[in-house]
């Protein structure tokens, strides 16, 4: 089984890595609209981590964006060599993630983050920087919002709330995919608008809370770590 290792230059402490965060930011693009919902290809990214043994599985799962037929799908298991930090995530998953991304044959079109894009406290988040990275549209779902305040949004599917830091800047929303549910998180990580991430999510969340793309990289993540972490 090949490990993933972070790759040389990788940042190895928070400093590092807020001068990087810091650096790539401002390569984000925010004022492209992204490819129409329901066209194309997806594909969802997802992590798993096995916190003894600092070993983290990533999935990749490319699906028709019309049908959500699989058309393609990867894995990858990487070695942790970054602290837990917060809002420094990205450090400890991006190899992995890129390595998965890799394997692909087919795609990747949008990138679905099961996590935060703008929506984080250096407007830095994974879905951003993997955006930034890879050059691909990118948009984060996330399940929590982190550190910022929103009203709650109306009860049926599709209404929504912003996602407001401090200086009250809307950073993403707090959108309802399912009447009654709790709410997910979206904003926008790179090549995406915001109201077109959202749209992306509707679309990609006709049954269940989360999108389907990051429901299948999370079964797909899930068992792949098994699988490593039993061989």
């Amino acid at each position: 089984m090949k490990i993933v290792e972070a790759p040389a230059g990788w940042p190895m402490t928070e400093a590092a890595a807020l001068a990087v965060q810091d650096e790539l930011r401002t390569r984000v693009v925010l004022d492209e609209p992204g490819p129409p919902p329901g066209t194309g290809l997806v594909t969802g990214v997802d992590v798993a981590y096995d916190d003894e043994r600092d070993i983290v599985a990533a999935a990749a799962v490319v699906l028709d964006a019309a049908t959500f037929t699989v058309v393609d799908e990867a894995t990858a298991i990487g070695r942790v060599t970054f602290p837990y930090v917060p809002g420094l995530l990205a450090f400890r998953e991006i190899p992995t993630v890129l390595a998965a991304l890799d394997a692909l044959t087919a795609g990747p079109g949008l990138v679905v983050c099961d996590g935060y894009g703008r929506a984080h406290p250096r407007r830095f988040g994974l879905a951003s920087h993997l955006g930034v990275l890879t050059g691909l549209p990118t948009i984060g779902v996330a399940k929590n919002p982190f550190v910022f305040t929103y009203g709650e949004p109306g009860s049926g599917r599709g209404d929504f709330a912003p996602l407001l830091a401090d200086d009250a800047e809307e950073v993403g929303w707090a959108l309802r995919t399912q009447n009654g549910v709790k709410p997910v998180f979206v904003s926008a990580g790179h090549r995406v608008t915001l109201a077109n991430a959202c749209a992306h999510t509707l679309h990609l969340a006709p049954d269940y809370r989360i999108p389907e793309t990051t429901r299948r990289a999370d079964s797909l993540c899930r068992r792949a770590l098994r699988e490593a972490t039993s061989a």
